[in-house]
């Protein structure tokens, strides 16, 4: 049992016009209204590709050392490539987890004089020499990913009384798309037998407490535990629920609706000792030059609707989507910033 309501897509994805897909819809605005973190079922993702990107992930963290940092992240002006532990920084904190981010595969942008920044944040990926069958797992995952997170988002248009391709434009070629296959070492043992600040959250940041900045998040994870979403001021957990994917809404889906769906606050409690956590996050977020326009809400939407700008002034929500990223990505990734963007820095 768990304290997140699950969601079942399959009706909608059968057909979007039938009753059952329009209960759907009214159960997505109510759940997107109140916590914006759900569970989703019937989501119609291959098991076989899911379990083909969690064995291949795996094997990830499994290469020596020298493999992984032949594609480390300070290689990549795209911020591409693997973080190792304590290399992404959230509300100034190192995050206590290594990682594999991986985007749109592109060739290197050539970049003239004005144009805009989060242009550098297209290129390729780095991918392992060392484990071809990776990439060969993530290409065809991401594709059925992106369907679904379409798909979600024409459900979530609908629950704004908007036509179900409103979205369409933002994302338009093609969504900016970000993966991280992520792993979680485990709390390591402090003299006298306890682990290093199981008592206190701040001491055992698996990633720190933030808001997703895209349209979307999915999560397939193990196990382990550990994610946690903030809810009335209280923690609750997000155990892992077979089949489904944990869905958790963006800043820019808070930004387009005047905070009528919002973007919640959650992060990831680092492991008990001696177990690691696993988590593969697809992010579904518009096109990087879309610039967001909120939407023209229906009155008895917009009545309920707080204003959908960042309360923390160093950190306000940019409706440039590029350079919301650009901004974020700055800011948890210091030393690639310095390598590629040291112009950027302080602007």
């Amino acid at each position: 049992m768990t304290a997140l309501p699950v969601l079942d897509l399959t009706a909608f994805r059968t057909d979007p016009a039938s009753p059952a897909a329009a209960e759907l819809v009214d159960a997505l605005r109510e759940i997107c209204h109140e916590v914006s973190f759900f569970y989703l079922a019937g989501h119609g993702i291959s098991p076989a590709l899911e379990e083909a990107v969690v064995a291949q992930s795996l094997a990830f963290f499994d290469l020596p050392e020298a493999d992984r940092l032949s594609v480390e992240n300070v290689r990549s002006p795209a911020f591409r490539g693997y973080t190792r532990t304590g290399g992404e920084y959230t509300a100034g904190r190192p995050d206590r987890r290594d990682q594999l981010d991986i985007g749109p595969e592109d060739p290197e942008p050539e970049l003239a004089e004005g144009d805009p920044a989060w242009l550098r944040m297209r290129g390729p990926n780095l991918w392992p020499a060392a484990l071809p069958g990776l990439r060969a797992a993530v290409e065809p995952w991401v594709a059925q990913m992106q369907t679904t997170g379409t798909t979600l988002m024409r459900a979530l248009a609908l629950a704004l009384g908007q036509p179900a391709e409103f979205f369409a434009p933002i994302v338009d070629p093609r969504p900016d798309f970000r993966l991280k296959i992520i792993r979680y070492p485990a709390t390591e043992q402090a003299p006298g037998g306890t682990d290093d600040g199981a008592d206190d959250g701040a001491h055992r940041q698996g990633v720190g407490a933030h808001r997703d900045t895209g349209f979307m998040s999915m999560i397939l994870q193990d196990d382990v535990g550990g994610l946690e979403v903030e809810r009335d001021g209280t923690w609750v957990d997000v155990p892992r629920v077979p089949g489904t994917y944990v869905v958790n809404l963006g800043e820019m889906v808070q930004l387009l609706t005047h905070g009528y769906f919002r973007a919640a606050v959650h992060r990831v409690l680092s492991p008990p000792p001696g177990v690691d956590r696993l988590s593969v996050a697809y992010f579904h977020n518009p096109a990087l030059h879309a610039t967001l326009t909120p939407v023209d809400l229906p009155p008895h939407l917009a009545a309920l609707a707080p204003g959908g700008a960042s309360t923390d002034p160093s950190n306000p929500i940019l409706a440039s989507f590029g350079l919301n990223t650009l901004k974020v990505r700055l800011r948890s990734h210091p030393d690639v910033a310095a390598r590629w963007h040291a112009d950027l820095l302080g602007r």
